[in-house]
């Protein structure tokens, strides 16, 4: 069974571009919170967030049992890397970049964690004719290949996502973040599977569960949903039950156990704790109604490939 993370940037500040939801927690209060919540094993910690003293942060994790399933490296700032830190034009940028992921790669094997997570969001263009994809990915190929060249016992994950604020990320969709990584060479870059975006980019998670693993690069996986229109950051199943038996079934069978799950929920307005102990017990009950199918039926019915009998057995499973 997989274990169950929160990504702790979820625990603190929570606003959107209209509102203010909830104000910032220091990380004592954020460790506290999650140690709340009914059902979770451990954190995705943010970085630069919760390293600012990592000193302090080993301290603070020290009465807890918290696993820590990856660190996840921030690689959009404030101020700088507006337009792209692995594909920045400047190479002074790209280097920042590199020496700064270095960092967290070093910070993680402190943690023994051997994950870091990044959404390079800010690698794309908003219009045509705005970027060169050709230097673009020369760059990206550059700065990654030098970062897993690091510390090849640490996996660096992609985590691809359509658009945000880009109005076209370059690392969009699964099958293009899968051709990126077997371009580098590096065997420990690979993709974070995040539902949410591979629901926003109209894909079937199971099938970029498939696809990914095939290439050796299904390293991690977000869970989350929305309606397809925009990443809503909801409940698991909120909107796509069977998606997620779908996705959970193919992962089983793909060998992705024994492993994490990690959850960017947006809480907004409702208790943080309450949302939390929902996504733990939504992702265990879908789990759960996954264990209700039997393999050799479905295995036959996956051959037969026949709906009328295929949605009627899924039917009988609740």
């Amino acid at each position: 069974m997989n274990r169950l993370a929160i990504i702790t940037g979820f625990l603190g500040e929570v606003r959107n571009r209209y509102m203010l939801y909830r104000g910032s927690r220091t990380l004592a209060e954020k460790l506290d919170l999650a140690s709340r919540v009914k059902g979770l094993d451990g954190l995705e910690l943010c970085y630069p967030a919760d390293f600012e003293n990592p000193a302090e942060l080993k301290e603070l994790l020290q009465p807890y049992r918290f696993g820590i399933s990856a660190i996840n490296f921030r690689s959009r700032r404030t101020g700088k890397w507006w337009r792209g830190s692995f594909i920045s034009e400047k190479a002074s940028e790209r280097q920042e970049v590199v020496s700064d992921l270095k960092r967290a790669l070093d910070l993680a094997a402190e943690l023994g964690c051997s994950r870091i997570t990044t959404c390079p969001l800010n690698e794309g263009a908003d219009t045509l004719f705005e970027v060169d994809y050709i230097q673009a990915y020369d760059y990206a190929a550059e700065t990654f290949s030098v970062a897993c060249a690091h510390n090849r016992d640490i996996r660096i994950c992609i985590e691809y996502k359509k658009s945000d604020p880009m109005a076209r990320c370059i690392f969009g969709t699964a099958g293009e973040t899968a051709s990126f990584c077997q371009l580098t060479g590096a065997d420990n870059l690979g993709a974070t599977l995040d539902t949410g975006h591979a629901l926003y980019a109209d894909e079937r998670p199971a099938q970029s569960a498939a696809l990914l693993a095939r290439a050796n690069r299904l390293f991690y996986v977000h869970l989350n949903d929305n309606d397809g229109r925009w990443d809503w950051d909801m409940l698991p199943g909120a909107f796509h039950l069977w998606e997620f038996v779908e996705l959970f079934y193919t992962l089983r069978k793909l060998g992705y156990t024994n492993d994490w799950y990690a959850f960017d929920v947006f809480p907004k307005e409702i208790d943080t704790v309450d949302t939390f102990t929902a996504v733990m017990q939504l992702t265990r009950k879908l789990e759960e109604i996954t264990d209700r199918i039997d393999v050799a039926t479905m295995e036959q019915l996956l051959k037969e490939r026949n709906s009328s009998k295929t949605i009627p057995y899924l039917y009988t499973l609740l």
